[in-house]
């Protein structure tokens, strides 16, 4: 699945048709036509934004900009849109007018309404306008008009006695209500014509200034401190992924990590085999959890990192990492350095693939664990660009912790790049040789005037279940690149050694992920 954020064209008038006509079945299935698509992209382009889910443009979200005075409170949608003209359109206008959002029925569980409200946030800082405005339909109320009003309704559905599926979304997203609309979209019955006037608050906005500029440099990254526990089934280690993965989302967090074979406590039902095959038959779940993992980061918007599980491939064991981007793509990352604990155990073979990952928030790579341990393979992926590096990590003593922990730290400032660590806590008292847990996952930065003196961004209690959210800019390592105290990737001395890869890196193939488990 291939998820994209973008500005709607005209070519997609057909894809927006369709999705709106399903969107609006309860009243009768309306759409907008061509022409007024049309006039909305020629006169503001910029705030015509749709999300294409596989080549298919799915949801909607179209604006314009208004100066709010010349409106008020009190007016109706006829009025704002200009009698559906867009002639009330005002580039040097205050206000973003939300005039239309939906989203096609069968991608309503993908959270892409969420999208389209942050894109219009970014626009509308970007742009430096005042708030974001909208009359919001109160489609459930229909069912609850013969005994409350609209405001007794709204009140219910603020203090949650009541869900409306579009006024609960709106809320959630940071929008209040300034007042009600009476008639405000005639036709609508499922509403009564009555609406909610929205409004979300532009806190960057700076009077008499045109346009800000703020940016997109720094990333939010949440770094999960995993409980070991043991699960009666699938389903209940999926809750507790979620869980964090959902609060991260709530943070706004563009990464959320997850540490080294998190995964184990399922290994518990495979405890009358041997190790080598209990191993195996605890790979049989890494497609399973490959998927939910995918849906996750696209349903919540977070790209997803880490979580290692092992993989069988040509009768061949390997402990994989992904990465799961969340427009729906994902790539994987074979562990290099196998430990002798995994050989002997597991007979676990290494990957042979040192690469970067591109995302929407720069170039990043992963290692896991012992890797971190080898500074040249770190510097292979910092030649290549990485501005993050992850690893999920798994440890069982203090001593083994402190080994991933200074080579991590070391890594950052070698390769002038962030490195965020995940580890697991706890212990697993039924789980042959995944018994203890030792871990304090942390974010850690060069070491240079702009960043933390102790080189440590954020970092968790040792050996406590918990979520670490750091913000990191990338506009720093670059200052540090170019003006830095030491500058260690141009000073590196290439005429007398160098770091070079023997194995040319090849991309991961693509693998169908099914959703069974397999019964070998």
């Amino acid at each position: 699945m291939k998820i994209i954020n973008r500005e709607l064209t005209e070519e997609d008038y057909t894809d927006l048709k369709a999705a709106m006509i399903e969107a609006y079945q309860g009243i009768g299935g309306q759409f907008w036509r061509k022409d007024k698509i049309d006039i909305l992209l020629e006169k503001f382009p910029e705030g015509q934004i749709c999300v294409e889910v596989d080549g298919k443009v799915v949801a909607v979200a179209l604006s314009i900009i208004i100066s709010y005075e010349k409106f008020g409170d009190e007016h109706t949608y006829a009025e704002i849109t200009g009698n559906y003209t867009f002639k009330t359109h005002n580039p040097k206008g205050d206000v973003l007018y939300g005039i239309e959002v939906f989203v096609h029925p069968e991608n309503r569980d993908m959270r892409l309404g969420r999208r389209l409200y942050d894109a219009r946030k970014e626009l509308c800082e970007r742009l430096n306008l005042r708030s974001i405005v909208a009359g919001g339909r109160i489609p459930n109320y229909s069912h609850y008009s013969h005994e409350l009003t609209p405001k007794e309704y709204i009140d219910k559905v603020k203090r949650r006695e009541l869900y409306d599926s579009t006024l609960t979304f709106q809320l959630a997203n940071d929008f209040h209500v300034r007042k009600v609309l009476n008639n405000y979209l005639p036709g609508d019955t499922e509403s009564k014509e009555y609406a909610t006037l929205l409004e979300w608050n532009n806190i960057y906005f700076q009077p008499g200034k045109k346009r800000t500029n703020p940016s997109d440099s720094i990333i939010r990254i949440g770094v999960v401190q995993w409980q070991m526990r043991l699960f009666k089934d699938v389903n209940a280690f999926f809750d507790q992924v979620e869980f964090f993965v959902d609060a991260v989302s709530s943070y706004k967090a563009d990464f959320i990590l997850f540490p080294e074979f998190f995964n184990m406590p399922l290994l518990a039902q495979f405890n009358d085999m041997p190790e080598p095959q209990a191993i195996r038959k605890l790979a049989d779940y890494t497609a399973v959890v490959r998927k939910k993992m995918q849906e996750f980061a696209i349903s919540y918007n977070v790209n997803i990192v880490g979580g290692s599980m092992p993989l069988v491939e040509d009768e061949s064991l390997y402990n994989a990492a992904y990465l799961y981007r969340r427009d729906g793509s994902s790539e994987e990352f074979r562990k290099i350095h196998i430990t002798p604990n995994e050989v002997k155990h597991y007979g676990m073979v290494g990957g042979n693939d040192v690469r970067v990952f591109d995302t929407d928030c720069g170039k990043i790579g992963i290692v896991i664990c012992y890797d971190v341990e080898f500074p040249e393979l770190s510097r292979l992926l910092g030649k290549q660009g990485m501005e993050i590096l992850f690893v999920p990590f798994l440890t069982d003593t203090q001593n083994g912790y402190m080994r991933v922990r200074n080579c991590a730290m070391a890594r950052a400032i070698e390769n002038e790049c962030y490195v965020a660590i995940s580890g697991c806590v706890g212990n697993l008292p039924r789980v042959e040789n995944m018994d203890i847990h030792y871990a304090q996952s942390a974010v850690f930065t060069p070491s240079d005037f702009q960043f933390p003196t102790n080189a440590i961004k954020s970092e968790a209690t040792p050996n406590t279940e918990m979520m670490l959210i750091a913000d990191v800019d990338l506009l720093q390592l670059k200052e540090l690149h170019e003006h830095g105290s030491v500058q260690i990737m141009k000073d590196r001395r290439t005429d007398l050694y160098d770091v070079s890869l023997k194995k040319r890196s090849r991309a991961t193939p693509k693998v169908e992920i099914k959703t069974e488990l397999t019964n070998k």
